[in-house]
C-alpha cells in the first residue's frame, strides 16, 4: 500500500526534530542501527523507524528516558528509512466503550475500556456518555473522577469525560434515547455544576431554548461546547459557535446539511475556521467521496478523528443495548433495531487514521487529526507529538498501519492480537 507521507518524507540530512533541549545529539539517540526498539545506556529505549513528524515522514530515532522523550533524531539512511512507522500515540476524545466495556457501566468498565483502547494505540482519551437522565450523568461524572488518580497504567489515559447531550433536539436524536433530551431554558445551572469538574466536552444543539447561555455558562468554566443533534439553520450555528462553541459532534450526521436553498449546521462548521469538526471516518457516517470537502474547507489544524465507538467494538457481539435502546451489528455497522439510525461504531481509532491515511491524505495529517489536534482543543501540552520534553507515548504502525505496539509512558504494551 502506498501511504502518502507529505513534503519532505525522505530527506537526505540528518539532524534532529523538536524544539525543546536535547532535540540533537549523538549520544544515546545514535544508538543500535536495527528498526524498531534497541537498549540504549541504562534505563533508556531506543525506538527507530520511520518518524511522522508535523509536516513529513523522515527516518530517525526516539530517545527515551523515565517516561518522556529526550532525543529525536533525524537520519540520512539506514535500517530506520524501512522500519515501523513511529506516531505519538493517539487520543480519543469521543467513544463511548470498547471491548465489551461501555463508558456508563458498572465499575470496571472503564479499567476494561481503557485496556482495550490501548490495544489500538489510544493512549489518552475522554470516556463519554450518551444522553441520560441527569442524575446518572451526575453519577458518571463522579465515578470518572474518582478513577482517575488509579487509572491502570496498561490502559489509555483519561483526560476528563465527554457528554454526549442531553441538551440535543429530538427532531434530530440519532442513536440517543428521547426520553432524557432536555432543554437548557428548563434546567436551573445549580443542577449541572456536579458535572463541570472533570468535563471537557458536551454536545448542544444550539437552536433549543436557553442553549447559547448554556454554551456561553460553559465557556465561562473551561468546557468545550460541541454543536450537534441539531436541526440549525446555518445562522443558528453561527450564533452557537459565536456564542462560544469550539467544536462539533460527529460532522454531518445527526444534522442539517449542505443544502444550497437550506444550509444548516454543517455548513456553518465548514465556514467557521475556529471551530474544530469531528470526523468518524468509517466510511458509513460520511461517505469517504466526501472527506476531501471536508479537508478543503477547514484549517489542517481543526479535524479530529474520533470513533464514537461503542462497546460492542472489538467483540462477537451480534445484538446489544446502548443507551436504553436496542442495537445489532452488521458487520461493521452498528444500529438501532427501531428505524435503522446508526449507532455509534464499533471502530478504534486507529482504522480511522488507517483509512483517512488509505484515502490520499498525508499520513502526517491523519495522524495529527488523532494526536495533536484533539490535544489542542482539550488544551493538553504534554504529548501528541515527537519532540524531547514529551511523554513517551508512541504507537508503532507497519507499512499497513496497523498497530505492532503501543508505548504509554515509556513502556511498550502489545497490540491487538
Amino acid at each position: 500500500m502506498s501511504i502518502p507521507s507529505g513534503a519532505g518524507a525522505a530527506g537526505s540530512g540528518a539532524g534532529a526534530a523538536g524544539s525543546g533541549a536535547g532535540a540533537a545529539g549523538s549520544g544515546a539517540g545514535s544508538a543500535g542501527s536495527g528498526a524498531g526498539s534497541g537498549a540504549g545506556s541504562a534505563g533508556e529505549i531506543v525506538v527507530s523507524g520511520r518518524l511522522v513528524l508535523e509536516e513529513r515522514v523522515h527516518p530517525g530515532r526516539v530517545v527515551v528516558r523515565d517516561g518522556r522523550i529526550a532525543e529525536v533524531e533525524l537520519v540520512a539512511d539506514g535500517a530506520e528509512a524501512s522500519g515501523p512507522y513511529i506516531t505519538p500515540g493517539f487520543v480519543d476524545v469521543h467513544v463511548h466503550g470498547r471491548g465489551g466495556h461501555d463508558a456508563l457501566g458498572p465499575d470496571g468498565a472503564l479499567e476494561g475500556m481503557a485496556r482495550a483502547l490501548l490495544r489500538h494505540g489510544v493512549t489518552s482519551f475522554l470516556p463519554t456518555a450518551v444522553t441520560a437522565p441527569l442524575a446518572e450523568l451526575t453519577a458518571f461524572a463522579e465515578r470518572v473522577r474518582r478513577w482517575m488518580p488509579a487509572a491502570p497504567d496498561d490502559g489509555a489515559a483519561p483526560l476528563g469525560f465527554n457528554l454526549e447531550g442531553p441538551f440535543i433536539n429530538p427532531a434530530r436524536k440519532g442513536a440517543q434515547n428521547p426520553a432524557h433530551i432536555r432543554v437548557p431554558a428548563d434546567v436551573p445551572t445549580a443542577e449541572l455544576e456536579p458535572l463541570v469538574d472533570g468535563l471537557r466536552i458536551t454536545t448542544i444543539a444550539p437552536e433549543i431554548p436557553g442553549a447559547l447561555d448554556l454554551i456561553r455558562w460553559l465557556r465561562a468554566r473551561g468546557v468545550a461546547a460541541s454543536l450537534g443533534h441539531s436541526s440549525a439553520t446555518v445562522e443558528e450555528g453561527r450564533a452557537g459557535y459565536a456564542a462560544g462553541a469550539r467544536t462539533t459532534t460527529h460532522l454531518f450526521n445527526a444534522m442539517t446539511g449542505v443544502d444550497h436553498r437550506a444550509p444548516g449546521l454543517a455548513v456553518a462548521a465548514l465556514l467557521e475556521d475556529d471551530a474544530y469538526v469531528e470526523l468518524i471516518a468509517d466510511g458509513h457516517h460520511v461517505r469517504e467521496s466526501v472527506w476531501p470537502l471536508i479537508l478543503r474547507a477547514k484549517p489542517a489544524d481543526r479535524l479530529i478523528l474520533v470513533s464514537d465507538g461503542v462497546s460492542f467494538g472489538g467483540t462477537t457481539a451480534r445484538t446489544g443495548l446502548l443507551g436504553g435502546l436496542e442495537v445489532v451489528i452488521d458487520g461493521d455497522r452498528c444500529v438501532l433495531v427501531d428505524g435503522g439510525n446508526l449507532a455509534g461504531s464499533v471502530i478504534a481509532l486507529d482504522t480511522a487514521v488507517r483509512n483517512l491515511a488509505r484515502s490520499g491524505v498525508s499520513l502526517p495529517r491523519a495522524v495529527a487529526a488523532a494526536t495533536r489536534d484533539p490535544l489542542a482543543l482539550l488544551g493538553v501540552t504534554d504529548r501528541g507529538r515527537l519532540e524531547p520534553g514529551l511523554r513517551a507515548d508512541l504507537v508503532e504502525l507497519d507499512d499497513e498501519l496497523h498497530v505492532r505496539r503501543v508505548m504509554r509512558g515509556g513502556h511498550w504494551f502489545a497490540g491487538p492480537a
